[in-house]
């Protein structure tokens, strides 16, 4: 079992940035890939970043160059930064602990990301 816990969101103008944190317990950080999705309302969840168990990431284009995952597995801990932010980022961003053997994954609780000016 894997309790995900996420911080950092809020409100933030266009152009800004906010750094998303999720804090992870209850097994062994690095045997999990770790990724972020957000779901904007009226839409399908979606990734925006994966980081593997061998550090390799993954980002689709709407967020390349814009957002970086990073990952602490002393501190069992994943994070996203985003920068250059837009409107359309606007969703509720969850954390994402999928098993690298597969057949485990968990999702933290959402926390809401709004870029308004």
């Amino acid at each position: 079992q894997v309790q995900l816990v996420e911080s950092g969101g809020g409100l933030v103008q266009p152009g800004g940035s906010l750094r998303l944190s999720c804090a992870t317990s209850g097994s062994i950080f690095s045997l999990y890939h770790m990724g972020w999705y957000r779901q904007a309302p009226g839409k399908q969840r979606e990734l925006v970043a994966r980081m593997a168990t061998d550090g390799t990431t993954a980002y689709p284009d709407s967020v390349k160059g814009r957002f970086i995952i990073s990952r602490d597995n002393a501190k069992n801990t994943v994070s996203l930064q985003m920068n250059s932010l837009k409107p359309e980022d606007t969703a509720v961003y969850y954390c994402n602990a999928d098993h690298k053997w597969g057949g485990l994954q968990y999702w933290g609780q959402g926390t809401q990301v709004t870029v308004s000016s």
